[in-house]
């Protein structure tokens, strides 16, 4: 803020001079009130203006105290005089100056009262019309005896035209700090508090964190962890709040404190016709957090809760209160309990905007998960929270992301609504049920796969990964293929033994589903697990998926395979224009004895999901333009004759795929400049990169396109 500076001669004591004859010293300040309280003045050991008058004293004007001339680092010779007055009671720096000359805490002069008015000191040499006095009422009382005593320097000012101008200050813009919530200066103040020998308390954690007993995920943090144990200092517990658990500290009427766990067992030290009154302080709420681990669990008594969940196995927290909570609760839990609270400590990120900047009311960049829940469900907003969780590192909150899972649990909604609509339900087994055809086999396997994928995951703590492990097999395998691939089995005629067994595995399928995606989507899971039919207990209790089936290789490779075929007979068509629904031969070349069973037991699929039907596997292709699709090792071919113009095609292509090129080797060569990287916007500098592989995979898709047609 727009301040003043202010300068004072502080007359020597004793007769003594300065080399150059002065018999004063000048400090400056910007807070004049204070020298009310001084009790030094600071110059720099190496300064050898000062070097003379080093243990030499000063009397104060105003107060007429007597202060030592002390040599501390803490002045710097190149900035104002190179001497600074030295407060100890209210000022941090001044504090410490004090201590490294001498002055114990115990001493330094306190010259304000809660309301900051200044109150008499402890020597007594404050003046009577100071006392009760405002700080800033008294800042200009002494700036006006100063400069009646003759001890203000004035500031001169210098005008273009040579006019030289005398003020009492120098308008200085400075550093002050204000309460967030009273709006007012802030003023450091000397007080009595209990402090905790936090240096003792923190050996053990640090040992349990090095010897492995904690571990900290990521280990990146560990570097951070220790810089604060190693030189944590003492730690102040006492707050002067209205609530919290008070002070154990009860004083004597005899002039003594007495510390205890129970005012009877205080009065019990006292003895008798001694009065208490206890400490009206609180302790600070990370002293009280820090005693949650045992503390909630009954604690100091040895109940069977403590017994059976102490120590934990994990502690899950953001990365911001490492030192404030984690670290504390790892120094209370050892000295209290004799052992870490837990045996891992995972730190995650923070969600911050969506271009990466921290999240502030001021900057108006905030966002109310309410409203996120109010628009896309909880459940949505919840997988967003883990899919995003990537060992540590911050979040960047992207509705659309949020948007895509809503959809996501939609898809799966639909799905369970398509197998109830098929007869398909709760399942009446926990096991993998028996199954023979490849695609039954296939989905089980995957299954098994999963629940691998997400037990690993979820025991390295990568959300993330886990996350996407269930995305992709409910989205991918089990919707868009399995589902897609077992439809001709459910709408044949007549109650087959392969439609009773793809309605039973299918029921498994969707039960494990609902189980590994509860922990990540509560709400929806635990609404179709009641909806599929009768279960003997809620979904947030069912046991966790295990298989104890086996991944059938053979069955994985066919279906695979069909995948494969239809993917890419879909995506030829999607590149050459052609309608999805169009009906086209396929001849296959070069098919061994595996891929032709395959294509026998596809026959009716093949129709279906991709529209081709099979020529005889012997047949040759006709003459005339095709698309050539290769699927391991045969060669599907697909005659266009009748179907597109062919020339018209071509020429469509590349026309799109010398323009796409064009405007990827433009961005290419923008992103190559060092000068664009470095200069421009980072959101531009984004862009441009999205854009340039937007560009990219285009050009690769329609030179794909070309080359399909033979």
């Amino acid at each position: 803020v727009q301040g003043s500076f202010w300068h004072f001669r502080y007359p020597l004591a004793d007769g003594v001079t300065l080399d150059d004859g002065r018999d004063h010293i000048v400090v400056a300040t910007t807070r004049p009130e204070t020298m009310l309280a001084d009790m030094a003045v600071a110059v720099n050991g190496e300064d050898p203006r000062y070097a003379s008058v080093i243990g030499k004293f000063v009397e104060l004007p105003i107060t007429g105290r007597r202060v030592p001339i002390v040599a501390d680092d803490h002045a710097d010779p190149e900035l104002g005089s190179g001497a600074v007055k030295i407060t100890p009671g209210h000022d941090f720096n001044d504090f410490e100056v004090g201590r490294r000359a001498g002055i114990s805490a115990a001493d330094m002069l306190n010259m304000f009262d809660a309301e900051a008015k200044v109150v008499q000191t402890a020597d007594g040499l404050i003046p009577a019309e100071f006392v009760g006095v405002d700080r800033f009422d008294a800042r200009k009382l002494v700036v006006e005896q100063m400069k009646a005593l003759g001890r203000l320097v004035p500031h001169t000012v210098t005008a273009k035209d040579g006019e030289v101008t005398e003020h009492d200050a120098e308008p200085r813009t400075i550093q002050t700090p204000y309460g967030d919530r009273g709006g007012v200066v802030i003023e450091p103040w000397l007080t009595d508090q209990w402090y905790v020998d936090a240096k003792t308390l923190a050996q053990p954690a640090i040992e349990a964190v090095k010897t492995g007993v904690i571990e900290i995920v990521p280990k990146s943090w560990e570097k951070t962890f220790f810089h604060w144990m190693d030189n944590i200092q003492p730690w102040c517990v006492s707050r002067q709040l209205w609530w919290g658990h008070r002070i154990p500290a009860w004083y004597g009427s005899d002039g003594k404190c007495y510390v205890a766990e129970t005012e009877e067992e205080a009065r019990a030290l006292a003895g008798e016709g001694v009065t208490l009154d206890r400490d009206s302080d609180v302790l600070d709420t990370w002293f009280s957090s820090a005693l949650w681990p045992f503390a909630t669990l009954g604690w100091p008594e040895q109940t069977g809760l403590l017994a059976k969940h102490y120590p934990n196995d994990l502690l899950i927290s953001g990365f911001d209160i490492l030192f404030f909570w984690d670290a504390r609760m790892a120094m209370m839990g050892t000295h209290f309990m004799g052992a870490a609270p837990w045996k891992q400590l995972y730190l995650h990120g923070l969600v911050r905007a969506a271009d990466g900047a921290k999240m502030s009311k001021s900057k108006g960049n905030t966002v109310d998960p309410l409203g996120l829940i109010d628009q896309y469900g909880a459940d949505a907003l919840r997988f967003f929270m883990a899919a995003m969780e990537s060992q540590g590192r911050d979040i960047k909150m992207d509705e659309r992301r949020v948007e895509g899972y809503r959809n996501f649990a939609t898809k799966l909604w639909n799905a369970a609504r398509f197998c109830q609509s098929n007869g398909i339900g709760a399942s009446a087994s926990v096991a993998a049920p028996q199954a023979t055809l490849a695609v039954n086999r296939w989905i089980i396997g995957e299954v098994v796969d999963t629940v691998a994928a997400l037990d690993k995951a979820l025991a390295d703590l990568r959300f993330d990964a886990a996350a996407n492990a269930i995305y992709h097999f409910v989205w991918d395998q089990f919707c868009d293929w399995y589902l897609e691939l077992i439809k001709p089995v459910l709408s044949a005629e007549g109650d087959t033994g392969e439609a009773t067994e793809t309605r039973r595995v299918a029921g498994w399928v969707l039960d494990q589903i609902l189980v590994m995606l509860h922990p990540f989507m509560p709400f929806i899971t635990e609404e179709l697990w009641h909806a599929l039919g009768e279960r003997a207990g809620d979904l947030i209790v069912a046991e966790w998926p295990q298989p104890e089936a086996s991944v059938d290789v053979e069955a994985k490779a066919e279906t695979e395979w069909r995948i494969a075929l239809v993917r890419e007979i879909r995506s030829a068509k999607n590149e050459l224009g052609i309608s999805p629904g169009a009906r086209l031969n396929a001849f296959v070349q070069g098919a061994n004895d595996q891929t032709k069973g395959w294509i026998n037991g596809f026959w009716t699929g093949a129709q279906r999901l991709a529209r081709i039907d099979f020529a005889p596997l012997d047949d040759a292709a006709p003459e005339g333009a095709t698309i050539q699709i290769v699927v391991n090792e045969a060669t599907f071919v697909l005659p266009l004759d009748g179907i597109i113009d062919i020339a018209a095609e071509k020429t469509r292509l590349t026309k799109a795929l010398e323009a796409v090129s064009k405007e990827a080797k433009s961005l290419d060569g923008r992103l190559s400049n060092p000068a664009f990287v470095e200069k421009a916007k980072p959101e531009a500098v984004e862009k441009a990169r999205a854009d340039h592989a937007e560009k990219s995979a285009e050009a690769e898709r329609l030179a794909a396109a070309l080359a399909r047609l033979g």
